[in-house]
């Protein structure tokens, strides 16, 4: 397997200030740069944002014309079913295979859930799900989702 199956994440730190999260929305809006996917937390002093864009490597040059700092990620990002417990399983996969997860969050997609995780072993990561039976979103697939 090779990293064909994972995709960028476009992740920018913010000040946590009002309206910053506001100017680098606008900045991708007006690049042409639509968000499939986004995960926010924060502290008292900055926010991680974390995106699944359409274009990533264009998202982070129109952000840094725009004078803000972002970087790009490999994440995996992977079909959940609406059933109970098809998230379980797909946990459960990677914690026997040993893999650490360093964060993961999901979104509705239509009839079934994705979820992006991130993990050193992106490539492990891979390997378990496809054999666990879960469909792993190719890059062109996830930067369309919901298209």
């Amino acid at each position: 397997m090779s990293l064909n199956n994972t995709v960028q994440q476009l992740s920018v730190f913010l000040e946590n200030r009002a309206g910053r999260l506001d100017e680098v929305l606008k900045v991708l809006a007006a690049g042409g740069v639509n968000i499939v996917a986004l995960s926010l937390a924060d502290t008292s002093d900055y926010g991680m944002l974390r995106m699944i864009v359409s274009d990533p490597h264009k998202g982070r040059v129109v952000l840094k014309d725009a004078g803000i700092t972002a970087m790009l990620t490999d994440v995996v990002a992977f079909r959940v079913s609406h059933d109970t417990g098809s998230l379980s399983k797909a946990m459960h996969q990677l914690v026997e295979g040993e893999i650490n997860i360093e964060y993961m969050y999901a979104f509705a997609n239509g009839e079934d859930a994705a979820a992006v995780l991130k993990s050193d072993e992106p490539v492990r990561v891979v390997d378990i799900l496809l054999g666990s039976g879960f469909k792993v979103y190719s890059a062109d697939e996830a930067y369309a989702a919901n298209a």
